[in-house]
């Protein structure tokens, strides 16, 4: 097994020394959201107790104190993914908002009547509704690559869809509902192959795994703060630089414009023109201390240990009579969602949080998967770097006793 701090890592997220309903907090919906270490929780607290004025616009101390650790998180994000500029870094609300703003700004640009969209079957709603609403607007059609019943993408399936009338390949890194890792570094080398932009949706990689776009060769990368560690209501959009000179703002507003009239404005060069408004400072900030915190770590020894709790939480899950994983796929991230028998997911959730243990328990923002697997929903327990073996015994025997009780 590999050697892992975990319990160091756990002293640091103070969240963790809760209890619930009298016993020991089980947390366990990380790809709903991730917990808080004490450093980022730090770092705004200290931003609104030292730092805080409006950025880029002030000349006075805090506001240029304030400023300069705003643009020094954005080069952290930079460094962390590899982009080849912090330009090519852009603050949004999270990955949703990313990829609304693709859609309305370089999708609106670039697709009309009659193009194809690819996305696959196993998408989040927040990578299936804008492309739809996309569609609507521009007569576009949306095409979808299916999976098989491991969760893995079929290949072939994908490959086949690309053509001249694609204009976008839109696709999941890891599925949140599945925890299925895309081979999208085949994907977008196909799609590449044929001049079509790809955008990955890392929400849920980019936590669990090393990310890094010059290597994939992706045209954009989205994802949200709040499940990186990191708070919520801040996310980041990566886009190749070209791309985003040639692209549209998304909203106007103050910090978005070189100047202004009445007649005519100008819009500021990247990657201001996407940011209009006073954007959520502390938590740009707080989101730079989450990746500090991360790069201590290190993302290859997280991934690791990781791989070993989704192992072992797998080999438990197999012994429980009457328990189905949903989603097997060779290759596949920290995630274990499952059905019991004559059991509904929700009563699942309520009974194991009467446990302590936080689950999640619905569709996951991804219909289309649980209409693909005839269930209503699934029970999900997501695991992070400060979860352990004994958390999953702890789940595991919880399971166990909801079976007996139920019959």
């Amino acid at each position: 097994m590999t050697t892992f701090p975990v319990a160091k890592i756990r002293a640091d997220f103070p969240i963790l020394a809760e209890k619930i309903r009298g016993k020991d907090l089980v947390y366990l919906d990380n790809a709903a959201s991730c917990q808080k270490p004490n450093a980022v929780i730090d770092a705004i607290s200290n931003v609104y107790r030292h730092d805080y004025a409006n950025i880029h616009r002030g000349v006075h101390t805090l506001s240029v104190r304030a400023t300069d650790k705003f643009e020094a998180a954005r080069e952290k994000v930079q460094r962390f993914i590899n982009a080849a500029s912090s330009k090519e870094v852009i603050f949004v609300r999270g990955a949703t908002e990313a990829v609304n703003l693709i859609a309305q700004t370089y999708g609106r640009a670039n697709i009309k009547a009659g193009d194809e969209i690819v996305i696959t079957a196993m998408e989040h709603h927040s990578n299936i509704v804008p492309w739809q609403m996309l569609c609507e607007q521009t007569g576009a059609v949306l095409k979808v690559a299916p999976m098989n019943l491991q969760g893995e993408l079929i290949y072939e399936a994908f490959e086949a869809l690309l053509n001249d009338k694609t204009k976008l390949v839109a696709v999941v890194h890891m599925s949140n509902a599945l925890g299925t890792v895309n081979p999208v570094k085949q994907m977008i080398d196909a799609a590449h192959a044929k001049g079509i932009p790809v955008m990955l949706d890392g929400a849920q990689a980019i936590p669990h795994m090393a990310v890094d776009v010059q290597a994939l060769d992706c045209d954009f990368y989205v994802f949200s703060g709040h499940k990186l560690y990191g708070p919520s209501g801040i996310g980041v959009m990566y886009g190749k630089q070209a791309l985003l000179e040639a692209m549209p703002p998304y909203q106007g507003g103050g910090d978005m414009i070189k100047t202004v009239t009445f007649e005519k404005s100008q819009y500021a060069g990247l990657p201001h023109k996407f940011e209009a408004g006073t954007p959520s400072i502390a938590d740009v900030i707080g989101l730079g201390a989450a990746i500090d915190y991360l790069n201590d770590i290190g993302m290859e020894a997280i991934a690791a240990y990781e791989a070993e709790l989704l192992a072992y939480a797998t080999e438990k899950a197999g012994q429980i009579k009457g328990l189905r994983i949903i989603g097997e796929a060779a290759e596949k991230g920290a995630i274990l969602s499952f059905v019991l028998d004559r059991i509904h997911p929700h009563d699942i959730g309520t009974m194991l949080d009467s446990l302590g243990i936080a689950i999640r328990a619905g569709h996951h923002c991804a219909m289309p998967v649980m209409d693909f697997y005839s269930v209503p929903a699934t029970a999900r327990a997501s695991f992070a770097m400060y979860n352990t073996r004994q958390e999953i015994d702890v789940l595991t025997a919880g399971i166990e006793n909801l079976i007996a009780m139920f019959g």
